[in-house]
């Protein structure tokens, strides 16, 4: 399975973005999906899930209330609305696909089976 995310960009404190990950060679409803971010210098961390019918989801607490993840499997696609965006969102964000079990606690690199490029978003204050 190959993931390809757009959507990122440059944008003002307060803004919102959406980001979107498209698959192919695979099926992303057999999947766990996942959006995970890499700030500058630091390790990359989990920002949010979703399980395989995308009724549970569950967010780290920094962005809980302001980042929600969705998915349309008919589109094969997962998607990470970002409202009310700070400056510390600053990163590049990778949407990531598992077989693993959906749990409602954060998800670790490790667990991940698919990873998709990166796609930078940069807020500024």
């Amino acid at each position: 399975v190959q993931l390809q995310a757009s959507g990122g960009g440059l944008v003002q404190a307060g803004d919102s973005l959406r980001l979107s990950c498209t698959a192919s060679g695979g099926t992303l409803s057999s999947y766990v999906l996942a959006w995970f971010r890499q700030a500058a210098g630091k390790e990359r961390e989990f920002v949010a899930a979703l399980n395989r019918s995308g009724v549970r989801r569950f967010s780290a607490d920094s962005v809980r209330g302001r980042f929600t993840i969705s998915r349309d499997n008919a589109k094969n696609t997962v998607y990470l609305q970002m409202n009310s965006l700070k400056p510390e969102d600053t990163a590049d964000y990778f949407c990531a696909a598992t077989w693993k079990s959906f749990y409602y606690t954060p998800m670790r690199s490790s667990d991940i089976t698919y990873w998709g490029q990166g796609t930078q978003v940069t807020v500024s204050s």
